[in-house]
């Protein structure tokens, strides 16, 4: 576990799954307008993410208020999804996920993380700028369009 000032970075538990999902509908809900449908991680099975990917978790005083669910592929790490309760944005853990990603990219070797999200989402997209991250391709994924992201990862 990391220490946090909100909490500590957890491995989100297998009995967590509705938890982590009422988590995302909430933090998503604001999307649902601009994107013109529920975004992607709104319909995900959680208990098929816990099983297959990495969910990291920082609890607040009622639970879970922030994650970040990752999967490490061969060549990068790809963050899945990031998601901040909506009473509790605006307060750093977004980004303090994000860095906490950086940190396992490098202890795994691997020099670059990969994200994706909708092109709709304007503010995720500008702060995955601000952050490093280059737009690298866009992709229509069923209702979605999707723009992928990259950042290079240098070694510690």
């Amino acid at each position: 576990m990391i220490s946090m000032a909100w909490g500590e970075i957890r491995r989100a538990r297998p009995d967590e799954a509705e938890a982590i999902r009422t988590l995302v509908r909430r933090a998503y809900a604001k999307w649902i307008i601009s994107v013109g449908i529920e975004p992607k991680p709104m319909r995900a099975d959680y208990v098929r993410a816990l099983a297959e990917h990495e969910i990291w978790a920082i609890d607040g005083m009622r639970g879970c208020i922030a994650l970040i669910e990752l999967k490490v592929e061969p060549d990068h790490l790809l963050i899945v999804n990031v998601a901040v309760d909506p009473d509790h944005q605006g307060h750093g853990l977004g980004r303090r996920l994000l860095d906490f990603a950086e940190r396992e990219a490098r202890r795994l070797g691997l020099d670059e993380i990969r994200l994706y999200t909708n092109i709709r989402m304007s503010e995720n997209r500008a702060l995955y700028t601000a952050r490093g991250y280059r737009e690298t391709h866009q992709e229509q994924r069923g209702e979605y369009l999707i723009v992928h992201m990259a950042k290079a990862i240098p070694a510690a």
